[in-house]
Formats: C-alpha cells, structure tokens, sequence
C-alpha cells in the first residue's frame, strides 16, 4: 500500500508541479561543457525531486510506525538532505547563481546529518542489535551486541566492531556523503538516477524485512534488529516515488530532480544502510552509483597527475561521469540508461547472494 500511495501522489502532484515549475520558468541551465545532445533539455523543469519527497515521505507518514525509531531516523536524514538540496537548487535556478549552494556548506549537511545519526544510535534505548551464535550443542543463541558494529559480507558470525564512538562517526558520515553525492553525480541522463534509486530500493527493502524477523535472521544467521522491518514500508514507498518519478522523467525528460531530489534520495539509501548495518553492502546494491562517482575521481586526479608529469593534462575518460563517456562514443541516451538499469538490476541480485554466499 505504501508502494501504490506512492505512485498515486506522483501521478497526482506530478502534473501540478511541473505546470508551475514551467510558468515559473525553474528550468535547467545546460553547460556548454556537456554532450551537444544534450542542449535540447535546456529549460526543462527541473527541482522536481519535490515530487519525490512527497511521495515518499507522505506514504511513509501514512503506512509506519511513527514512534518506531528507525522510520524517525530515516525520515529526518530524507528531509534534512532533501532541504539542503533544495536551497541548492534554489539559489541555481530562482536566484541564478552559478554555483548555487558552496560545496562546503552541502558538505557540513552531510557531516551533521552523519554526526546526528550516529549519536542517536549509539545512544538510544530503543534500538537494540542481536547477533545470532552457533554454540557447540548447534542451536543458534541470540547475543545483544554494540551498536558501533556493522556486518562483515561474506563471513558468519563476523562483525567489524569500531569500539569508539569516533571511528564510527567518521565511518557513518563518509556513507551518507558518498552516497548522496554519488545519486547527485549519477542524475545527468533522463530516469538514470530515478531507475537505479527504485532498484537499490527494493533491496534494501528485502533487506529491512528481513533483519526485522527473528525467524528469518537466524535462518541467515545475520544480525536481528527488532523493530527495523518497519523500514521496508519506506523503502518501498522509495520504489514507488521513483517509478512514479521515472514516469515524467523518462526520455525525453518532461522535468529533472535536481539536488533536491538527488542528495534527498542518496542520504536515503545510505542512511537505510547505516540504520540496518549493511554499509558494506552499498559496493552491490548502488554500485552503478559508486562507479559513477568513482569516475569523476579518476578523471580528476588522472589529469592533474599527467599535468604534472607531462605540462598537459590527458584525460581517462572522454568525458566524466561515466554514462556521459559511453554518450560520446556514440550510444544512444536511452541505450545507456537501459544498459545501466540492467548492470543495477545484475548488482542487486549480487548483494542478496551474499546472504547465502559465505
């Protein structure tokens, strides 16, 4: 229900807003950097991540357990992010500064919000941790455990533990910034982000059910946390926002998400997996998030390394992100988001291997 309370809202407000982001004339500003193909989409509305928000947030208010801790949690990081994203885009798109929000203060968001999460965690009563034992005998035992853990893949009853409450800090904000900035990276082609959002989604969805169930976490002898299958109504209303999105957003894109979709629904996936201790499972489950991010770095720092050595700088990629190297080397938009979805869907499948892979 919260899947299809979500598609409802989109398909809803979906409309409304890009009728007024239009007569607003919120539209997106294409850099002449960019594919040549790409010019066609200038002042197309953009800011639509509103719809997402909506969408997600709504079902989520209507379907949860408002008091369970985790649906609290993930909620705050969602609209945190999601604020921080739409003063971005506001001051890029209504104010028409050029580099709208500084990269250092979408920075500190993203830090604040690590920083309050892992205080919330580590210091509440409410969120409990179990980790399922195997004695002697062979009966599984049920172990309360430190909530500065995190699940190990691909090893049983193997836990990384931080002990202190800095290194884990530390490790939560890196999650939370890397992957909102990699959704944010991610959104350059029409329903790219938003079909690789609705795929990583769902399973974490999958995951959230059953880290919730004593039942089926001690037949995958994986950590017990009582109370988090809640989080698998927001991670299908996740689903159902983006595959409404993806409904206005497919090519050719009649609006985009902009930050305040991007960096909303990147903290959402990272925060999911910080919330059900499966961080180490982001590498699978938003891989083509990663990779994408990943390339900018390598472009980047391979052109300062070559200009350092040779006077001129040589770039690895033609152009980076990556899905805009694959454009220029002639395929087609529509060919490389579909190939992506499906190296996201082969991803996804990989990351629930893993629960029986060890």
């Amino acid at each position: 229900m919260a899947a299809l309370t979500a598609l409802l809202i989109s398909f809803i407000i979906g409309p409304r807003i890009i009728r007024f982001l239009h007569k607003k004339h919120i539209g997106e500003e294409v850099k002449s950097l960019g594919p040549e193909s790409h010019f066609s989409k200038k002042g197309t509305p953009t800011m639509g991540g509103i719809i997402i928000l909506a969408a997600v947030i709504l079902p989520t208010i209507l379907w949860a357990n408002l008091t369970n801790p985790y649906i609290l949690l993930i909620l705050t990081a969602t609209i945190w992010m999601g604020f921080i994203g739409f003063i971005d885009d506001y001051l890029k798109n209504i104010r028409k500064s050029e580099k709208g929000l500084i990269a250092r203060y979408k920075l500190a968001g993203q830090i604040i919000l690590g920083i309050f999460l892992t205080i919330v965690i580590l210091s509440s009563q409410n969120i409990e941790i179990y980790q399922w034992m195997t004695p002697a005998e062979g009966d599984p035992v049920k172990n309360s455990i430190d909530a500065s853990v995190t699940t190990v893949p691909f090893v049983k009853e193997s836990v990384l533990d931080f002990q202190h409450w800095l290194p884990y800090a530390l490790f939560v904000i890196f999650v939370i910034t890397a992957t909102s900035n990699s959704v944010n990276l991610s959104d350059g082609l029409d329903g790219l982000a938003s079909g690789l959002i609705a795929i990583a989604a769902f399973v974490f969805a999958g995951i959230a059910y059953i880290t919730g169930r004593a039942d089926f976490s001690r037949y995958l002898n994986i950590l017990y946390l009582p109370g988090a299958g809640e989080l698998t109504i927001f991670c299908v209303a996740l689903v159902g926002a983006a595959l409404g999105f993806l409904w206005f957003n497919s090519r050719p894109a009649e609006v985009f998400m902009g930050d305040t979709g991007s960096l909303a629904m990147g903290a959402a996936i990272g925060g999911v997996a910080v919330l059900l201790k499966k961080e180490f499972l982001l590498p699978f489950a938003a891989a083509i998030f990663i990779i994408e991010s990943v390339s900018v770095i390598l472009q980047v720092q391979y052109f300062r390394f070559t200009k350092r050595k040779h006077g001129k700088g040589k770039r690895l990629f033609l152009m980076a992100p990556l899905h805009h190297h694959f454009e220029l080397k002639g395929w087609a938009e529509s060919k490389v988001v579909v190939r992506f979805w499906i190296l996201g869907i082969l991803f996804a499948l990989m990351t629930l291997s893993t629960f029986k892979i060890r």
